[in-house]
């Protein structure tokens, strides 16, 4: 599986400050990149599984609405956030 509990746990003690704090918003964001990169990568190799791209669709759109929350909330936070994981904006 692509997404082990250890890497979880590693995402979110990078960008969220512990491997504990699952709810903080760097973090989601970060967990949401990460998924999205795979199936990305999963959908240039088969192109017509629409589940996954309905999925991939969605978890654009949750990490969308986490970005402009963090970017309401803390712009700075929100400009290291986007460097770091390298999202386009």
């Amino acid at each position: 599986m692509y997404l082990t509990k250890e890497t979880k746990a590693e995402l979110f003690k990078k960008y969220g400050g512990k491997s504990e704090n699952t709810g903080s918003t760097e973090g989601q964001i970060a967990l949401f990149t990460h998924r999205i990169n795979h199936l990305t990568q999963h959908l240039k190799n088969n192109q017509k599984d629409f589940n996954t791209e309905r999925s991939l669709v969605r978890l654009v759109g949750k990490r969308r609405s986490l970005l402009d929350y963090l970017k309401n909330k803390d712009i700075v936070k929100y400009r290291e956030l986007i460097k770091e994981l390298n999202i386009r904006k």
